[in-house]
């Protein structure tokens, strides 16, 4: 999953509880800019305040290998190969 994905999913969960960004900078402490940041994709900031974020709205956040994941760049011989004169 990436940042935007993550995003979308989190401005859902707050919509299904019916909360705006205002109302949940009140009850979390984290300013509605970041929200928005976190909500849009675009936010580079603390662990910790995705983590509270995510945590309020009852998500957790995981690590996973990538090889789990469903996208990934491809590896450097996948790449030669398939540029390779020789097919």
């Amino acid at each position: 999953m990436n940042r935007i994905e993550i995003g979308k999913a989190l401005a859902q969960a707050r919509k299904e509880k019916q909360l705006t960004q205002r109302e949940v900078q009140k009850l979390t402490n984290i300013n509605k800019s970041t929200l928005s940041e976190i909500e849009n994709g675009k936010f580079t900031g603390s662990l910790d305040i995705l983590e509270r974020y995510t945590h309020y709205l009852d998500y957790e956040l995981a690590v996973v290998p990538r090889t789990l994941s469903k996208s990934r760049l491809p590896r450097w011989d996948e790449v030669n190969e398939l540029f390779s004169e020789d097919s």
